[in-house]
C-alpha cells in the first residue's frame, strides 16, 4: 500500500476530511476508493471531529456528553503525525474490520491490526495532539463552513488551476456503490456540487442501517482496505 498522494496528468487530487468513528463517513471512504478505479481520482486523507463540530452546543446529535468520541480520532491524529498517510489507512480499515459490524474495534486491537506501536493508543486520552487536531478541523470547516458534517470533501481541477476547489458534504451512503455504479456517482456528486447555488439533495437509505461490514469486492482478500 502506497501513499498516492501525487495526481498523474489530469488526475483530480481529493481531500477528504473525516471522524475515523463515524460509520457513514467509512462507507463514503470506501465509495472514493471505487470511484477512483474508474475515475482519475487520488484521494487524500485528513482528520475532522464529530466531538468538535458539536461543541458549544446546547443539544448533543450524537449522544456524547463525555467526548468519548475524542478517542480514536486523537489516536488517528497521532497516527498521521508519526507514521504518515499509509498508517492512517491501515488504522481506519482496522477500526471496522469485521463482517457485519456496526460499530468501530478497539482501537488499541485496530493499532495492532494495522501493525502500529500499541503506545499509540494513550493518545486518545491525552490533549497531546489536540492541536493538530484542531488545525485539521478548522481546514475542513475553511472549505465547506461550520454548519456540516463529517466526511467533507474538496475536489481540484487540474484544467481549472486557480479555481477554488468543488467542496460538498457527503455524500452519505448505506451501501458501497461497485465498479462504474461508484464512478456515475461521483460524476452525479461533482456535477452538483459544482453547479453554482447548489445546497443540499436528501434520499431514503434502504435499510437504514449502514452496511458497514461489507467487503470492497476487490479480490484482494482484505476486505475493507481504504484506498
Amino acid at each position: 500500500m502506497t501513499d498516492r498522494s501525487a495526481p498523474g496528468p489530469g488526475a483530480r487530487t481529493v481531500d477528504a476530511w473525516f471522524d475515523p468513528a463515524c460509520p457513514y463517513t467509512w462507507l463514503t471512504s470506501r465509495w472514493l476508493r471505487e470511484a477512483a478505479r474508474v475515475r482519475p481520482l487520488v484521494p487524500r486523507w485528513h482528520l475532522m471531529s464529530l466531538a468538535l463540530l458539536n461543541e458549544g452546543r446546547d443539544d448533543d446529535p450524537e449522544g456524547d456528553p463525555d467526548r468519548y468520541l475524542l478517542v480514536p480520532v486523537r489516536i488517528a491524529t497521532a497516527v498521521r503525525q508519526a507514521h504518515g498517510q499509509d498508517a492512517l489507512v491501515r488504522f481506519h480499515r482496522a477500526l471496522w474490520a469485521g463482517s457485519g459490524r456496526r460499530w468501530i474495534t478497539d482501537p488499541a486491537t485496530a493499532l495492532a491490526a494495522a501493525g502500529l506501536p500499541a503506545a499509540l493508543a494513550a493518545a486518545g486520552t491525552s490533549t497531546a495532539h489536540d492541536a493538530a487536531l484542531r488545525a485539521s478541523h478548522a481546514e475542513a470547516l475553511g472549505v465547506l463552513g461550520p454548519r456540516t458534517g463529517t466526511p467533507v470533501v474538496a475536489v481540484t481541477d487540474p484544467a481549472r488551476p486557480g479555481r477554488p476547489p468543488v467542496a460538498f458534504f457527503g455524500p452519505v451512503l448505506s451501501r458501497v456503490p461497485r465498479g462504474e455504479e461508484a464512478g456515475r456517482l461521483w460524476d452525479a456528486t461533482l456535477l452538483l456540487a459544482g453547479t453554482p447555488g447548489f445546497h443540499e439533495l436528501k434520499g431514503t437509505p434502504a435499510p437504514p442501517d449502514p452496511d458497514v461490514g461489507a467487503g470492497d469486492g476487490d479480490g484482494d482478500g482484505d476486505g475493507d482496505e481504504l484506498p
